[in-house]
């Protein structure tokens, strides 16, 4: 199982970033995917999931500014980022399970 996230870089706070998780050795269109993010120093959090039937749900620190979506066919799970802040700064993360993605950072500049 490999779960492959990438996407990350530097942006603005204000502007938008579209991570992705690429996903192999699992029934991808009945998996729920997770995401996850670290800030230096901080426990991992979690930041929403987006379940087999595209139901999703977020932590509260980002509804409304995030977006988790699916393209089943290319086996990619999307997070789509709006109105960043310097606090939305952290290694993100995909999970399924007991499975997880090596990270992709994000940094978010003030």
């Amino acid at each position: 199982v490999q779960l492959q996230a990438s996407g990350g870089g530097l942006v603005q706070a204000g502007t938008s970033l579209k991570l992705s998780c690429a996903a192999s050795g699992i029934s991808f269109s009945t998996s729920n995917i997770d995401w996850y993010r670290q800030a230096p120093g901080k426990r991992r959090e979690w930041v929403g999931f987006i379940r087999s039937d595209r139901h999703t749900d977020y932590a509260d620190s980002v509804k409304g500014r995030f977006t988790i979506s699916r393209d089943n066919a290319k086996k990619t799970v999307y997070l789509q980022m709006s109105s960043l802040k310097p606090d939305d700064t952290a290694v993100y993360y995909c999970n399924h399970m007991q499975y997880w993605g090596q990270g992709t950072q994000v940094t978010v500049s003030s």
